[in-house]
């Protein structure tokens, strides 16, 4: 148990120089961490869901953007309760994550655009649907082999 509390509290056995332990210094304790990740990502979760029920108003498509995208990055961050947001930084652009994280964030930024100022429906619901698609290959990339088997389902029903 104790070995799982300092994984997802961030504590590794590796040595931290004195930028990286300043930085990631927390006075959470592991039950108000876990607290803030649950609440964080249940909020998450209620705003893309609130904003998919939003669509369906007339021009509703500004509402979802915002609140589908705002649910994306709440449920993103709530992973820095569980490691530290400079831990979060450093792993969100290693290599086998750098791909994924830079088309997450770029249709972050595409869906609020298409939706707010070039008030292109058919365009923010394309982002949305690329922000869905490159958040569950980001995440995918946390669980081993997780990429390597979605990519022989998806080549074994395409052959």
């Amino acid at each position: 148990m104790e070995k799982l509390r300092r994984v997802l509290s961030g504590q590794d056995d590796e040595e931290q120089g004195l930028t990286s332990q300043v930085l990631d210094a927390s006075t959470l304790s592991f039950n108000t961490r876990l607290k803030w990740f649950a609440i964080c990502f249940v909020s998450g979760v209620f705003f893309s869901l609130l904003g998919t029920g939003l669509l369906w108003l007339p021009g509703g498509i500004k509402l979802f953007a915002v609140f589908y995208t705002l649910g994306n990055i709440s449920a993103l961050a709530s992973t820095c309760f569980l490691m530290g947001p400079v831990k979060q930084l450093k792993k969100m652009f290693e290599t086998t994550r750098l791909f994924a994280t830079v088309i997450m964030l770029l249709c972050f930024v595409f869906t609020l655009c298409a939706a707010l100022w070039w008030h292109k429906r058919a365009l923010a619901l394309l982002f949305c649907i690329l922000q869905f698609l490159s958040m569950t290959w980001y995440s995918l990339s946390y669980i081993p082999y997780a990429r390597d088997a979605v990519i022989k389902c998806c080549s074994s029903l395409l052959s």
